[in-house]
């Protein structure tokens, strides 16, 4: 956990991947597509601190033991959640495949969430290989990825009959969380597959679902937020949202927080570093130490609070996913001040947790 000023945030990272964008998996004839990509991602990477810059042989493809220094021994991440992401039509065993993130989960599986993928233009096969990937690893959650390649077509919409089937068998299988890539593009997929006009659709069909907008349908602030507010759960996904602009664009992040915090509100806002596009390390403390600009621009943006840092930094992504916060990071029950906080057991704990007090 991270700890400042006497506050401790549980961290859970719900944006990572474990790719492999090494020239021997590029698909033959395809090389410039592959290429073309990862030195996009590049490109993006160069808008955090340059203290933090990988060069290109890493950046491409990393080790375990990177992951866990980046993430785990400097990164403050106590959960992560990782992203599965195909792409095997420019790389041959695919990007970010579900295999590949196992390493990580199976390398520390009490830290680590790996998500499924599907994508309805694959069909029955399709299904049944995401079937047989729930089966043999319990998925808690999809990422789907409306603009990918796949033969001829180079995107479809979540809100199509073919899509909407496959969320209802997701949802058969007891899978609530779809998180979807809707915000910038990446060389060489298109911008208007990335749209998010198709999520409030989907969103309203299935109310028990949560809809993770990764990035947060950037550059269409103004449409995500105008979409999320009518629908309770769809949820803003911060990735590229702070490694991209809070360094590089500080004003511009600003704005971004400020409609977020304004329309969508502190409860479904969740913290995601997209590593390793990012390192975790500089966007968990600068978050947590940033506050909205003391300028006239702004004034009409709620402001931060500890509590609702909380929330963004980990606690709202435990709801989703289920995960244990340690009693010390969660927040004080209503009604109620951090010494009187109701723990596990029904007891309140009182002189710092000595001392058993009367049942709430």
């Amino acid at each position: 956990m991270y700890e400042k000023d006497g506050e401790k945030y549980f961290i859970v990272d719900e944006h990572q991947h474990f790719w492999n964008a090494r020239p021997d998996n590029w698909v033959e004839g395809r090389e410039n597509l592959a290429k073309g990509w990862i030195d996009c991602f590049y490109g993006y990477h160069q808008l955090g601190p340059p203290e933090t810059h990988w060069d290109m042989e890493k950046y491409q493809r990393w080790t375990v033991d990177d992951y866990k220094h980046d993430v785990f021994d400097e990164g403050h991440v106590d959960v992560a959640v990782l992203q599965s992401t195909y792409l095997k039509y420019w790389y041959k065993e695919g990007f970010n495949t579900v295999e590949r993130n196992r390493q990580i989960a199976d390398a520390f599986p009490e830290k680590v969430i790996v998500n499924g993928r599907w994508d309805p233009r694959e069909g029955e096969e399709g299904w049944r290989q995401f079937e047989a990937d729930h089966k043999k690893y319990n998925f808690k959650g999809v990422k789907v990825y409306t603009a990918e390649w796949i033969g001829d077509s180079r995107g479809y919409k979540i809100d199509q009959p073919e899509a909407r089937d496959f969320l209802k068998r997701t949802q058969d299988l007891g899978i609530k969380n779809v998180h979807l890539h809707k915000g910038p593009t990446i060389w060489p997929l298109d911008k208007d597959a990335f749209n998010i006009e198709d999520v409030d659709h989907a969103a309203t069909d299935f109310p028990e679902m949560n809809f993770i907008v990764e990035h947060v349908g950037l550059p269409r602030i103004e449409d995500f937020c105008y979409t999320a507010v009518q629908e309770p759960n769809v949820y803003a996904g911060l990735s590229v949202v702070i490694g991209a602009h809070m360094y590089a664009r500080p004003k511009f992040f600003a704005k971004v927080m400020g409609e977020l915090l304004f329309w969508v509100g502190e409860d479904r806002i969740v913290f995601g570093s997209d590593y390793g596009i990012w390192e975790p390390k500089w966007q968990v403390e600068g978050f947590i130490d940033w506050q909205m600009p003391d300028d006239e621009a702004f004034s009409d943006y709620p402001r931060l609070t500890t509590a609702a840092k909380k929330k963004i930094m980990g606690l709202n992504s435990a709801k989703l996913y289920d995960i244990e916060v340690p009693a010390e990071c969660q927040l004080p029950a209503p009604g109620t001040t951090a010494d009187e906080q109701k723990q596990p057991g029904e007891e309140l704990l009182i002189d710092a947790g000595l001392a058993a007090g009367s049942q709430a």
